[in-house]
């Protein structure tokens, strides 16, 4: 900070901490009172939040500075562009049928129960990290591949666990992920003036997901189901996928090795998309009109509506951008800090660990699971005060979204994921006679996987295994 406490308030430092206050109680209303999930109301939300406490600060223009200031920075704006462009591949792989492809494939294979709760986990995994959408893959995951595993004989509980696991798997491990560009975007070098890149910390954090996952597939697999026939119901609904689908795996590799050969996003992205394109076009799997076109003169297309739908989750993150610029500038992010920094625990780099744990996890609670708000909250501090012991970028902002996607993004009556979970169920169950109701707490028990990765990266933190400093080598 250049200038210390650019702006104050009427009652002390504290006042400015009222936008956030109100942003958190909004974000409470909305998705735990009100079970209502509209990143828009949220953005509404955080700018009510600034204009209130505005009332209160004694340097009302600098005040506005410090929020456009806070917008402004070149990471913040770096994470609002590639939102909006991951929102073009993401519904590119919602209409070219990559859950159907993946049907077809359990179909012929044979699978059922336990196994196909476990293929329902895989499937899951690899559509978020393509989609980079754990929301969009509950919406698109639940209709094809809930019915078909009830009518297969996978366990209700389990199976819905194992949808929302590979979610959270995907949310937390792809390039593309809102959270994984928040929690890479928020954790910068103390040598050097950068931001830590998305390829580095996915392949440092691909170890974790994989030895996660693995355990979490075997146990979906032994607890998913009993091995039945496959019903008539069953049959049915696997025999009317398509295989075609599966071509799309291709983009979703072009994107996965462009993110890690070489560091840089919009490389990917564009890889991805140019691949993606091609592809469904020469397999049929959307027509040219699909792609973006003028109906009726309004603009439609999967790259318009893609485009679209991350205005919101942009506007969020606007506003929680300019209320994070008010924090710093005030010295209340300084005081923050300090007293993570004061605290006994940060005088080891592993006590500073957990720190970043738990105050990644307690951020998720308060924000009602939303892992992308929380990582963007937090963040900051978890920059600063890992920063103290040289703990490297990668390894804070592999800690930082592990643990936000762990059991705060899962616990019952809290969780946004189970809320929309259940939201996504209940209209099946009108739809097909044979599934069951089932509760919050049964989808808790049955998520595995976010289980498993908070004892892995629990041990990690524990023992030291892959701890990762940076050193002043790095310096290019």
């Amino acid at each position: 900070m250049k200038e210390k406490n650019k702006i104050t308030f009427h009652f002390g430092w504290a006042m400015s901490l009222l936008p956030m206050a109100i942003f958190l109680i909004t974000c409470i209303l909305f998705f735990i009172v009100f079970k209502s999930f509209d990143m828009n109301a949220l953005a509404v939300g955080g700018f009510l939040g600034l204009l209130v406490g505005a009332l209160f600060t004694k340097t009302y223009s600098q005040y506005w500075n410090s929020v456009v200031e806070g917008i402004g920075k070149s990471s913040s704006i770096s994470i609002i562009v590639v939102l909006l462009l991951i929102g073009m591949f993401t519904k590119l792989m919602a209409v070219s049928g990559v859950s159907q492809g993946f049907l077809w494939l359990a179909d012929k294979v044979g699978l059922y129960g336990g196994l196909f709760t476990a293929f329902t986990f895989l499937t899951t995994c690899l559509i978020t990290a393509a989609t980079g959408s754990s929301i969009g893959t509950l919406f698109t995951a639940y209709p094809i591949l809930y019915p078909a595993g009830i009518a297969l004989g996978s366990n209700p509980g389990v199976l819905a666990g194992a949808i929302l696991s590979g979610a959270v798997f995907g949310d937390n491990l792809a390039p593309i992920s809102d959270v994984t560009i928040a929690s890479t975007g928020t954790q910068t070098y103390k040598y050097k003036e950068e931001t830590a890149d998305i390829g580095g910390t996915v392949a440092y954090r691909l170890k974790y997901a994989l030895i996660s996952g693995a355990i979490a597939l075997v146990l979906f697999a032994i607890f998913g189901g009993s091995k039945t026939e496959i019903n008539s119901i069953g049959h049915d609904m696997m025999a009317s996928m398509n295989a075609k689908g599966l071509w799309m795996l291709i983009p979703v590799v072009v994107l996965l090795i462009i993110s890690i050969k070489t560091s840089d996003i919009f490389k990917a992205i564009t890889g991805g998309l140019i691949s993606g394109i091609l592809i469904g076009l020469l397999t049929g799997a959307f027509t040219a009109n699909e792609i973006f076109s003028i109906s009726e003169g309004q603009p439609v297309g999967f790259l318009y509506n893609g485009f679209n739908g991350m205005v919101g989750i942009c506007l969020f993150c606007i506003s929680l951008f300019g209320i994070m610029g008010v924090m710093e500038d005030s010295g209340a992010l300084d005081k923050i800090i300090g007293f993570f920094l004061n605290s006994n625990m940060a005088k080891t780099p592993r006590g500073t660990e957990i720190l970043i744990a738990l105050g990644s996890m307690i951020t998720t609670l308060f924000l009602g699971g939303v892992t992308s708000a929380s990582v963007l909250t937090f963040g900051p501090v978890a920059d600063a005060i890992g920063k103290k012991h040289d703990l490297h970028p990668y390894r804070r902002a592999n800690i930082l979204s592990c643990f936000a996607n762990s059991f705060p993004a899962i616990t019952p009556f809290i969780s946004a994921f189970i809320f929309i979970s259940i939201s996504v169920i209940m209209p099946l169950q009108s739809e097909y006679s044979f599934i069951p109701s089932i509760s919050a707490s049964q989808i808790f028990l049955g998520c595995f996987y976010p289980m498993v990765m908070f004892l892995v990266l629990m041990a990690s933190i524990l023992t030291g295994w892959d701890r990762k400093f940076e050193t002043k080598e790095e310096i290019k």
